[in-house]
């Protein structure tokens, strides 16, 4: 008995260890956050790649959202490309942005990403498409994690 609440326990403390990551997942190549400039994905930089969704945080009448609130991307008809998404604050306080297959998963194969921007900062996400095609579901939620009783949004994927 005692041998296995040890293993229970090391199980546990491995993934507290994961949940501090600002993005993972374990499939291909996994999630990577940068800027323009420097950010790279599975070799990929990301100035050589398109942005294939724009995501803003921003304020209307005093709401604080993600917009777009529903998104599309079709991965049966885009080359194997990594998706890159821009995430930009158009508000002037910090936002948040949590994106995840499950939002109530925390296991280290869950795509998951959390990040935090300064007020016009915009950020960028690349993402194997290998990760995406591996995901558990064709449903993401994101969401503002620093507000979270304000709208997020939804990307769904077209596998």
């Amino acid at each position: 008995m005692r041998r296995r609440s040890g293993v229970i326990g090391m199980a546990v403390s491995v993934s507290m260890f994961m949940m501090g990551a600002a993005a993972w997942a374990l499939q291909a190549g996994g999630v990577e956050v940068g800027d323009l400039e420097s950010g790279s994905v599975v070799g990929q930089r990301f100035k050589e790649l398109s942005v294939d969704l724009d995501i803003h945080a921003t304020e209307i009448g005093g709401l604080k959202v993600l917009y777009p609130p529903v998104s599309v991307l079709d991965l049966k008809s885009r080359p194997g490309n990594p998706v890159l998404l821009r995430v930009t604050n158009r508000s002037t306080s910090e936002r948040g942005f949590l994106m995840t297959t499950a939002a109530n998963q925390a296991a280290p194969t869950v795509l998951n990403v959390q990040l935090v921007l300064k007020p016009g900062e915009s950020k960028y996400i690349g993402i194997p498409t290998s990760d995406l095609l591996y995901a558990a579901g064709a449903t993401f939620v994101y969401r503002d994690h620093l507000n979270p009783k304000d709208p997020g949004g939804t990307l769904l994927l077209l596998k």
